[in-house]
């Protein structure tokens, strides 16, 4: 599903998103959750971890290739506890948001056009 809304980006982010690692694991590893100061895993559903691309310096590159990680068991949680959407459009949203983040998106400006919570 998280390939499907990758492979399903328009054009000129679909190619910036190709250099994305796309890594799902069950549960958000605890040296995220202890960095991020989250007491509860189920709190986070995706992270994004690189340089966003408004930030990239050709003379100063990354060391570690930017990741977007999906956590299964919290996405799975929230589904349940929502009751309104498909798996499908969560796992959509969440991977969507993540990636927003890779192309210099703030949360903030994300907010301004994602409807989602409304």
């Amino acid at each position: 599903m998280a390939r499907a809304a990758v492979d399903a980006l328009p054009a000129p982010f679909h190619a910036a998103a190709a250099e994305v690692v796309l890594r799902v694991e069950d549960w958000p590893p605890d040296e995220i959750l202890d960095e991020m100061e989250i007491d509860d895993p189920l709190d986070l559903t995706g992270l994004y971890e690189g340089i966003p691309m408004t930030e990239k310096s050709s003379s100063w590159p990354s060391p570690y290739p930017d990741t977007v990680w999906l956590f299964r068991e919290p996405i799975l949680q929230e589904w349940r506890e929502r009751d309104d959407v498909t798996l499908e459009e969560l796992v959509t949203h969440v991977t969507v948001h993540e990636f927003a983040h890779h192309f210099g998106w703030s949360d903030d400006d994300i907010a301004s056009i994602d409807r989602w919570w409304e």
